[in-house]
């Protein structure tokens, strides 16, 4: 139940758990709902036993009931299975079993894994496992029990998430790493068509056919108490203050603090200030990049927009971004001249993996940035740069998306100086601004009580829009995808210019408008559009530096932040907006951590 809660962000609609009773019978107790009412069934049902497996639910096919809540089981209940992912194929395979005799309970796709199981099982569960896989078309990461192999779990994946956990006279299995460190840091990242068989003093790996792999384990080197709240009411607000340390992680050993002398041979004698130890991209490589493309979906693809302007003013590149879920479907222009930068707080967002391999099958060279290390995105890009956000546990993002903001920064100045398109004053300007971003979002989570009391005006209110220009638009993107998910505020981000095409039909008195003013050279643009929705009744919130005084003057609520270069501004100016979204459900009465109908890692499409 302890793993369960540390996975609980993945799904939240029911659960269930089924154990080995005794070495005897398996028992199974799910209910709809959260873990809470789980617990407390099974404190009026306690199952005692040394094998188990338990799920939480995120639900892709029926209603979240007890029905259709994980395990499921086969016709005679000696097979249990819990899954994550999408079984494409499962109406076929259901109309195939019903016609040979099977008998469902549920409206889910999982259930057809525990039936097909049953047919071909023959005495080994795991060739009964394995040849029931091949069946299957789609996603998966499963866990499987049955009745006549006490202390026995077998386990696959494909295309969604999975580890073991080593421990001493056990072995555990997880969705995600945080679920096990209470018992070991030693971890095995299971790959796509891998099969586990774990028993207590045992782990062994198959491919589908039966072949052995092998994985070498590694070592967690973060705390189990970074995946725990440290005091604070909820992880978001936990996170949204670990984003200094989170930034000075991701920096860490990758942006020089004296700059030094480039080794012979690179880039025009310019001074090398970023090392990326995961890209390994030769100059050739990198000159014959002719374009860019960003692939990710929502809170990554707006740090993909942010990363775009950053990486076509430094490095010259021209850069599309497009989410990930429309990319692999409209016959996308991506060749072998074209780098796609894939991102992914988790490395296992389908649609992302999804697009990845569309590209890849078009001939582009692949680099990922991801904050978790093994995850399927990792392990397939060709070039690879770990944020080193820590677990993000929230199902809003806010420290991974700072830490990708400042990954793409980096990107921009590694390629930039590489292609010798960047003069060594600007370098030195963006190296030094980007080195003091940790001092600058520390400064800012100062406007905590302030954003506070504002969350406090705007908690009635049922329409918000974010304006901004450049850099300030696809920030704005970002903060109003923030107080939706969380706060059920409908809240749109709108290019400033282009309020009277039609958006200024929706301002009237009282409606909050917050509008981003960090780019200085368009500032006076901002301060027309300020005007433009003030005439009409609004409500505006200016987030800006302290410098744009006649923005703040034209607010009705001025949230100053440091001064920075516009370049990276966005790391600093999402602060309040992240802090204006989390008191505004909290005043909302909402569940913070855990927004309905989302999950933290979207692994199915």
């Amino acid at each position: 139940m302890g793993g369960l809660r540390r996975l609980e962000y993945r799904g939240y609609d029911s659960a269930g758990v089924v154990i080995d009773k005794n070495n005897a019978d398996l028992a199974v107790v799910k209910t709809a709902g959260r873990l809470d009412r789980l617990a407390a069934a099974l404190e009026l049902e306690p199952l005692p036993g040394n094998t188990g497996i338990g799920h939480t639910r995120w639900a892709t096919h029926g209603r979240p009931n007890d029905v259709n809540a994980h395990p499921h089981t086969d016709c005679q209940g000696k097979i249990a299975v819990v899954h994550n992912g999408i079984i494409e194929n499962y109406q076929e395979l259901r109309e195939r079993l019903e016609a040979e005799g099977h008998s469902f309970r549920s409206e889910t796709d999982t259930e057809v894994i525990p039936h097909l199981i049953e047919d071909y099982y023959e005495g080994d569960l795991a060739a009964a496992v394995r040849r029931a896989l091949q069946d299957v078309r789609g996603s998966y990461a499963v866990a499987v029990m049955h009745e006549n192999h006490p202390g026995t779990i077998v386990a696959a994946r494909q295309d969604s998430p999975l580890i073991i956990g080593l421990g001493q006279g056990e072995n555990l299995l997880a969705s995600d790493i945080p679920a096990v460190l209470d018992y070991t840091r030693d971890v095995l990242v299971m790959d796509d068509g891998d099969v586990a068989v774990l028993q207590a003093g045992a782990v062994s790996l198959t491919d589908l056919d039966g072949h052995p792999r092998s994985r070498e384990p590694m070592h967690v080197q973060w705390d189990a108490a970074m995946a725990e709240k440290a005091g604070y009411p909820h992880f978001m607000l936990k996170e949204i203050h670990e984003q200094p340390r989170a930034i000075r992680d991701t920096l860490t050993g990758r942006l020089a603090s004296i700059p030094v002398q480039v080794a012979q041979g690179a880039t025009n004698g310019h001074q090398r200030l970023v090392r990326l130890e995961g890209v390994h991209m030769g100059a050739g490589e990198l000159a014959d990049v002719h374009s860019v493309q960003v692939i990710a979906c929502g809170t990554a693809a707006h740090a993909g927009w942010v990363g775009k302007h950053v990486i076509e003013q430094l490095a010259r590149i021209p850069v599309q971004v497009e989410v990930a879920s429309e990319f692999r479907y409209r016959d996308p222009m991506v060749d072998e001249h074209t780098l796609g930068v894939v991102i992914s707080q988790s490395g296992e967002t389908a649609d992302t993996l999804a697009g990845l391999r569309e590209a890849r099958r078009r001939g582009s060279r692949i680099l990922a940035i991801t904050n978790v290390v093994g995850s399927s995105v990792a392990r397939e890009a060709d070039d690879l740069i770990y944020t080193w956000a820590g677990p993000e546990i929230a199902v809003a993002s806010t420290k991974a998306y700072v830490t990708q903001l400042v990954t793409l920064d980096l990107l921009a100045l590694w390629m930039a100086e590489r292609l010798g398109r960047l003069e060594p004053a600007q370098g030195l300007a963006v190296a030094k601004a980007i080195r003091e971003l940790p001092r600058a979002v520390e400064q800012a989570l100062a406007l905590e009580p302030q954003v506070q009391a504002l969350a406090q005006q705007i908690r009635h209110k049922e329409h918000i829009f974010f304006l901004g220009r450049g850099l300030d638009h696809a920030l704005a993107m970002e903060g109003a995808l923030k107080l939706k998910e969380i706060s059920y505020i409908h809240a749109e981000a709108y290019a400033a210019g282009e309020l009277k095409h039609g958006t200024l039909a929706l301002v009237e008195e009282g409606t909050p408008v917050v509008a981003l003013v960090t780019q200085p050279r368009l500032a006076e643009k901002m301060v027309s559009n300020i005007r433009e929705v003030k005439a009409r009744g609004a409500y505006v919130i200016v987030v800006a530096p302290e410098s744009q005084e006649l923005a703040g003057q034209e607010a009705d609520a001025f949230l100053p932040i440091p001064e920075t270069l516009d370049l990276v501004a966005p790391a600093v100016a999402v602060v309040p907006l992240q802090l204006l979204a989390y008191y505004a459900a909290v005043a909302r009465g909402c569940d913070v951590d855990k927004p309905r109908n989302l999950a933290k890692s979207v692994t199915v499409e």
